[in-house]
């Protein structure tokens, strides 16, 4: 199966969607913060980014979900900055603290034909929903220098449809986090109340895009939706809720990787829930929720147990 860009590409979808997303983005409505800064002429936002995307690191990747790494890894591109800001991040550094080199169309273009060359399955890009625009304007130099592997959006979730729009036929594979159920939560810990209703609505519309997680014989993802989920301390997350969800609202054949490995990481210690690491029957309760709704399709990977609190 051909790479979705490839005919957005050839039938000149791909070229409307970058015009549209770099006019959205003098006005900034791509995600749900809603900045309306002029981004285009270097105005910044919640995400403080401007013109330029600041990419942090790429390299292949091996501690992805079992269909993504295969055998040469997930390509994967870290973009710096979020617009979500998650008082806990495991990426504490980038996310928040900015750490990066802006990028330019060019550049990005050769980060994506240099981890196909390296053999990667496909090109994950990590935290987009603010770089949107640069993305989509690095794609036509990196499908005139050969690119043809699966694109992955790799989000925490805090989409806007419309901007999801923007990539229906051009992304291959959606991987949502979906976080919270509670908005009180997402408030206190991402100040974005609207969180869980905008991963419910971006959710649906990745599914209607792309559909369940299709694989090719070697078993490696070439099409469709899979959703993590990270277990939290004190049942912060709403598991249960976001797992019936998943398997009610938009699959019960919904790829899964109900996650293990929060840690106390970033701002985290400032609230006293999120001090310690969960234990291993919060974890245990999770993958039962997600059985009890009827998700069969969990990612199996190590599981580190955990019996004692912080």
């Amino acid at each position: 199966m051909a790479a979705a860009y490839i005919e957005a590409y050839r039938d000149g979808r791909l070229d409307e969607r970058i015009r549209k997303a770099f006019q959205w983005m003098k006005k900034c409505t791509l995600c749900p913060r809603l900045c309306r800064v002029n981004r285009w002429e270097g105005e910044t936002g919640f995400c403080r980014t401007g013109r330029h995307a600041v990419v942090a690191s790429y390299g292949p990747h091996f501690g992805e979900e079992k269909p993504l790494v295969g055998r040469n890894g997930s390509g994967t591109i870290f973009f710096s900055n979020c617009n979500l800001l998650c008082v806990f991040c495991q990426n504490y550094d980038i996310s928040h603290g900015g750490e990066g080199t802006p990028a330019s169309a060019e550049e990005i273009a050769a980060v994506m034909v240099y981890l196909q060359e390296s053999g990667c399955h496909n090109i994950n890009f990590v935290t987009p929903s603010h770089v949107i625009p640069q993305i989509l304007e690095a794609l036509p130099l990196a499908v005139e220098k050969g690119l043809k592997v699966p694109l992955v959006y790799n989000t925490g979730g805090y989409d806007r449809v419309s901007a999801l729009k923007l990539l229906d036929g051009i992304v291959d594979i959606y991987m949502p986090d979906f976080k919270f159920w509670d908005p009180a939560v997402a408030e206190e810990l991402c100040s974005a109340p609207d969180y869980p209703r905008r991963a419910r609505e971006a959710l649906l519309e990745m599914h209607r895009q792309v559909g369940d997680l299709r694989m090719d014989a070697a078993g490696i993802a070439t099409r469709g939706l899979l959703v993590r989920h990270l277990v939290m301390p004190e049942h912060l997350a709403g598991s249960p809720e976001i797992l019936r969800f998943i398997a009610r609202k938009v699959s019960p054949n919904t790829y899964v990787n109900v996650m293990d490995q929060y840690h106390p990481c970033g701002g985290a210690f400032a609230v006293p829930k999120l001090r310690r690491r969960i234990t291993r029957e919060e974890f245990s309760e999770a993958l039962e929720a997600a059985r009890d709704a009827g998700l069969t399709r969990l990612d199996e990977r190590h599981r580190h147990w955990i019996t004692l609190e912080w």
